[in-house]
């Protein structure tokens, strides 16, 4: 294995999924610009299409426009739409309810950090944010923990890939034990990256909203990590319960009806809490 594999950080494995990943030197990696990918998924062929700027839209020409009132999407591939059509993406069905342009920023196998530099980058680009969305999820806290991306540390400082050898990183992605005090860094972490989020947004005159996904009945490990990070820091959320079925059929992603049940409730959280100046197109 060590002689056929070239490890990457372990949510970014494989060169030729779709869609294409590039190296970047703040985040890890980030999507390949100006390019549509095809995948068959499920008996479908999905399109992901990557603008200039590296947010998912419909068509390539069909950017993103900066000048717009725009509702901001961060997260990771249930954001982005893993295995869903465009139309079918959480931010594609908000923006279709609510009459708003929106922006997927979200990027494959992104841990919360990730999704907050990204973020820091891209807000200033928009004339007319009115809200940002962004996910948490239990279940992918182990990523917020990862060190061999670049990453945030505690106070947020920004720290580079750590770099273990490669039998040491066969080792951790083939068993990801970890250690108490990882874990203690990690929900200190979660929580700043949380609040900085919240208040990036703010200060760009934009309403913050952090939505909590949890797929079948929540155990009482996942709500005892989620009562930690969030309601002892006093963090607002919204918790949005998921059928268990409601996935794609290979895998565990949301699926169409689940990216309904989730687009409707972020849009009962904003509607009357945002202001869109002047006409929407």
């Amino acid at each position: 294995m060590l002689n056929r594999v070239h490890l990457r950080p372990a949510e970014w494995l494989s060169a030729d999924d779709e869609p294409r990943r590039q190296l970047d030197p703040r985040l890890g990696w980030t999507w390949v610009r100006e390019r549509t990918g095809h995948k068959s998924i499920g008996g479908r062929i999905i399109d992901y299409s990557i603008d200039p700027a590296g947010y998912r839209v419909n068509r390539i020409d069909e950017p993103v426009d900066p000048e717009r009132p725009t509702i901001l999407f961060t997260g990771e591939s249930v954001m982005f739409g893993e295995g869903l059509t465009y139309a079918e993406s959480i931010p594609a069905q908000v923006g279709a309810m609510m009459g708003v342009q929106t922006a997927n920023l979200a990027v494959h196998g992104y841990g919360n950090d990730q999704a907050y530099l990204r973020l820091q980058t891209e807000l200033p680009h928009f004339r007319q944010p009115v809200a940002v969305v962004s996910l948490f999820m239990t279940a992918l806290f182990g990523r917020n923990l990862d060190q061999d991306r670049p990453h945030l540390g505690p106070g947020l400082v920004w720290l580079p890939a750590e770099q273990h050898s490669r039998l040491s990183s066969l080792a951790k992605l083939l068993v990801p034990y970890r250690a108490d005090t990882t874990v203690e860094r990690g929900v200190t972490v979660t929580r700043e990256v949380l609040r900085a989020t919240s208040e990036l947004a703010r200060a760009h005159g934009a309403t913050p909203l952090l939505v909590v996904l949890q797929f079948e009945h929540e155990a009482q490990p996942e709500q005892m990590l989620r009562r930690r990070i969030l309601d002892d820091a006093s963090i607002p959320y919204v918790l949005v319960e998921i059928d268990s079925s409601w996935r794609l059929p290979w895998d565990r992603h949301p699926n169409a009806r689940a990216a309904r049940a989730i687009a409707t409730a972020i849009q009962n959280e904003l509607r009357g809490r945002i202001t869109v100046a002047g006409p929407i197109k």
